[in-house]
């Protein structure tokens, strides 16, 4: 077991934001870290607790937070749990990773769940090209299968996009997006934020826009509207600067909201507020 020190906390916000996207079930131990995942066994380690994790982010003003599914185990646990707390929503969905595992009948449970009123958000799905744990054959029909049940059950579509982005936008073009899209953990540059600025799909920047290497992502963020944007963690997994390889928790928002206050010279209680007013957009009220 891993003995890393979790960060410590940031200073406050000035005013409330939420975190758009993260992974409860594994930083709670729900699903059990492998021995070839050390950030996510130092998240375990410190044997937190939902409640925990929720008192801990809003010491520091994030209120609320969206724990997302990337299998049906996980999809089933993080919609139980958004039942038990107000501050919660889920997102369900097979990850593009494990989409050789998204059968007929899989499918048909992803979209029963995403109905259920705590469930607001179908994802993460899309397109990994990054790993070939899934073929790229069974990645795009799962993709496309999860952007109809986006779109039969009116939940926002939550995108993972790693290497793919051409194939990730011309899908969505040709099966026709949902009315509302995200791009978890925005990876594009300027050119690829422009097109999704035409196209009204949400961006989602998370802690490598503060990395020192990832100009691009920064460049990305000042392309992208106010109106556009969402903070997330993908905790524990992508902490920001100066935390890499450390375990992520919603409660180091602030260092990546700050980054982009910063980016887009805007005041962060400005931004704060229109992450806020995004968040009611696309998973609708709290």
């Amino acid at each position: 077991m891993s003995t890393q020190k979790l960060p410590a906390a940031p200073e406050p916000l000035p005013a409330e934001v939420f975190d758009s996207h993260c992974h409860l079930d594994i930083m709670v131990g729900n699903r059990q870290a492998s021995s070839g995942d050390p950030v996510a066994q130092a998240a375990q380690a410190a044997q937190a607790s939902v409640q925990g994790i929720l008192d801990e982010a809003r010491a520091v003003g994030v209120t609320r937070l969206v724990t997302i599914g990337y299998d049906l185990p996980s999809s089933r646990w993080n919609a139980e749990t958004a039942a038990l707390h107000p501050d919660v929503y889920a997102g369900v969905a097979v990850h593009p990773n494990e989409a050789h595992a998204s059968t007929p009948e899989t499918l048909a449970e992803i979209e029963r769940l995403a109905r259920l009123p705590q469930v607001r958000a179908v994802g993460e799905t899309g397109l990994d090209y990054y790993r070939d744990w899934a073929s790229k054959e069974d990645q795009h029909a799962s993709f496309r299968a999860h952007i109809e049940i986006a779109k039969r059950t009116g939940k926002a579509l939550v995108i993972h996009d790693r290497e793919a982005h051409d194939d990730v936008l011309r899908v969505l073009a040709e099966q026709g997006a949902p009315e509302v899209v995200v791009f978890h953990s925005f990876s594009g540059d300027a050119e690829m934020a422009k097109q999704c600025v035409n196209a009204g799909y949400f961006m989602s920047f998370s802690g490598p826009v503060t990395y020192k290497n990832a100009g691009y992502l920064r460049e990305a963020a000042r392309v992208a509207p106010s109106e556009l944007i969402l903070v997330e963690t993908d905790a524990p997994y992508l902490p920001p600067t100066p935390h890499r390889g450390k375990p992520n928790a919603p409660y180091l928002i602030p260092l990546t909201l700050r980054c982009l206050a910063e980016v887009k010279e805007i005041g962060l209680a400005d931004l704060a507020a229109a992450v806020s007013a995004n968040g009611e957009t696309v998973f609708g009220s709290w």
